[in-house]
Parts: C-alpha cells; structure tokens; sequence
C-alpha cells in the first residue's frame, strides 16, 4: 500500500516557498482548477533547496465570501491531493512546490468532481 498521508513536511507553508513560488513558478490551467509550481529537479534555485514536494491549496475570497464554502473546497482539494499524490509527484516532480487554486465561481458538488478536475489538471501537464 503506497503512503497516502499528508504530514506537515508536505504542507506549503513558509512564506519563503510562497514568495519563491510566485517568483519563479510556471502556471497551468485545467477545467476548474489552476496551479503554479516549480520543479528544482528541472531547475535548481540558488541557496534553495526541497527535500520533498510540497503543496498547498487555496479558494479566493472573491468567488465565495463565506468561509465555510472556502474551507469545504480546501478540504476536498486536499483530500484530493492526498489520495492521488503519486500521480501528481510524477507529472509536477517528486522535489517540487505547488500551489492549487480552485478558479471557478462554483461550488463543486462533491469530492468526484474535484478529483476528476485534479486528474484532469495532471493529465494536461506537458
């Protein structure tokens, strides 16, 4: 059985990884879902250094005022990430950072949906 967890070493949190990310990092669009991420295997940064993929999720405030709508695609996006993370190191790098944003106005109907737009998403990375 492959490890399917998402500990804390996975999570994008430093604002250092952030800023790095939107610096440098190449976008991608797909269906519902956009992502920007940079891969140091295929180009190394200077004085940085990913011991392992790092990713993260994020729901604009413009599209869904209520927090509670925000949290519940955070969770399937993640979710989402989680059980299909073998397929995503593979398209985007096993030594990358990744940012994952839901672009629509919206709201997914279940967890389905967003896995199929997350696949989707993987399937179209060149």
């Amino acid at each position: 059985m492959t490890n399917q967890k998402y500990p804390r070493k996975e999570k994008l949190k430093q604002k250092r990884e952030i800023d790095l990310l939107f610096a440098k990092g190449k976008w991608n669009s797909c269906g519902n879902l956009r992502i920007i991420s940079i891969d140091s295997e295929k180009k190394p940064q200077e004085n940085f250094e990913i011991s392992n993929q790092k990713a993260g999720v994020s729901v604009s405030k413009k599209f869904f005022k209520k927090a509670v709508h925000r949290n519940r695609i955070k969770r399937l996006l993640r979710e989402a990430y989680r059980l299909n993370k073998e397929i995503f190191a593979d398209k985007f790098g096993k030594h990358s950072l990744s940012m994952i944003f839901w672009a629509s106005k919206n709201l997914p109907q279940n967890y389905d949906e967003v896995e199929r737009e997350l696949l989707k998403l993987c399937e179209s990375k060149k």
